[in-house]
């Protein structure tokens, strides 16, 4: 484990303090579990990111590749 020392805002701080009085955990877990959810948070985004772009990509070599079809059928190839 890594010990970290960090400043909080005063109100984030003591927002904090009380949600862990009233769930009765430790600070340390409380915020192992919040950052864990954050970087979750921001490895989602991440990948909805690259799936945005591939999906971007499937649909344009589809639309080239239905282009092809189409001119083969009015050629009368197809």
């Amino acid at each position: 484990m890594k010990r970290l020392t960090e400043s909080l805002e005063k109100a984030i701080f003591e927002e904090t303090e009380d949600i862990l009085k009233e769930k009765g955990i430790p600070r340390n877990r409380y915020l192992n579990e919040a950052i864990d959810f954050y970087n979750l948070y921001h490895k989602r985004k991440k990948l909805a990111k690259a799936f945005a772009k591939a999906c971007q990509l499937v649909r344009d070599s589809s639309m080239e590749v239905n282009a092809e079809f189409d001119q083969l059928i009015d050629e009368g190839v197809a």
